[in-house]
């Protein structure tokens, strides 16, 4: 008898998971079994009648179905590897892979499949594998924050909290705390920071807490954060950059410059760190040389978005030559360099 009441979306998933198992079972379709049943997972996460057919399929014939998944890189392949993973008793492999399958497609409650709420998988998957897994459900960039997306990742949730309080690693809480702050649970992302926290300050812990004050719109609080985290890892350059733009969103140029110049005693080649230098110094300043140094590095700078920002920012300074404004703008416009 099936779970679920066979309503028209079970039917759909059970005919789907019956036409993979003759798919299957005659050996000479396995893509489209597959193809198949990833599809009746997709229509319906949670019945477990696909999981099913791909279990027998795995007990069968476990070498066609090995041979099929070397292919990889494909969504169906690699939610396939997913619970394969799971049936071998890899649990840190099933997350990573379900991660990968959930950050192509966020709009898939894919982690509603049973396995994924079994204990036998939430006991034993370790919390760096389970928050390697949970930044992969980001890798694309898709919107978590939403009431939709955070009913789908109520089983990300759940696991979080399960493996988090089974194995509190500080560093992989930190990485779980910020997919909280992707959906939106800015206090859920806080207190996990502050059970990391419990175990062991790390630097990272700091970093995630800096980046969900920041989301909330608190720039003092961003900013205590950083001198926390810079004073557990005193060398970091970026650290000192991003207080140092901490300051200057608030409108204290000399105090961005004052961070900046710790970052270059660490990095002083660094073109990120000596551009916003150069922005930072010719928005206080009104210096041209300062101006003309960003507008030699500008095209150094791997981000295009902060490239502009740091543009933007240095191009207020007081007094500025318009021939030098001219050619920093011209930049925002483009990578290439301008002569001056």
């Amino acid at each position: 008898m099936p779970r679920y009441p066979l309503t028209v979306s079970n039917r759909t998933v059970v005919a789907a998971a019956a036409l993979a198992r003759v798919l299957a079972h005659c050996g000479d379709s396995p893509q489209a079994a597959l193809h198949h049943l990833t599809g009746a997972v997709a229509e319906a996460p949670q019945d477990p009648e696909p999981y099913a057919v791909l279990a027998e399929w795995w007990r069968d014939r476990p070498a066609e179905l090995a041979a099929l998944l070397k292919d990889g890189g494909t969504l169906p392949t690699v939610l396939a590897q997913s619970y394969v993973d799971f049936l071998r008793g890899d649990p840190d492999g099933a997350a990573l892979a379900i991660g990968a399958v959930t950050g192509a497609r966020p709009d898939i409650a894919w982690a509603a499949a049973p396995w994924f709420g079994d204990q036998r998988f939430l006991g034993a998957v370790s919390a760096d594998a389970l928050a390697e897994a949970a930044m992969r459900t980001m890798d694309h960039g898709h919107g978590l924050d939403s009431d939709d997306m955070r009913d789908r990742f109520r089983p990300w949730l759940h696991a979080v909290e399960a493996v988090s309080a089974r194995e509190p690693r500080p560093e992989a809480l930190a990485r779980m705390a910020i997919l909280l702050r992707a959906c939106g649970l800015t206090d859920e992302s806080l207190a996990l920071c502050d059970r990391a926290d419990a175990v062991e300050r790390v630097m990272l812990t700091e970093v995630v807490r800096a980046g969900t004050w920041r989301r909330l719109g608190d720039p003092e609080r961003t900013a205590a954060a950083f001198e926390r985290a810079i004073a557990l890892d005193p060398a970091n350059w970026s650290l000192h950059l991003d207080l140092a733009d901490v300051r200057a969103e608030q409108g204290d140029f000399a105090a961005a410059v004052r961070h900046v110049d710790q970052g270059l005693l660490h990095e002083p080649a660094e073109p990120t760190l000596r551009a916003a230098g150069a922005a930072y110094r010719a928005r206080h300043t009104g210096a041209p040389a300062d101006l003309r140094e960003l507008i030699e590095l500008a095209p150094q700078l791997p981000a295009d978005s902060y490239r502009d920002l740091l543009i933007d920012r240095a191009c207020a300074g007081p007094g500025l030559p318009a021939d030098l404004l001219a050619a920093a703008r011209r930049l925002r416009n483009g990578p290439g360099p301008e002569a001056v």
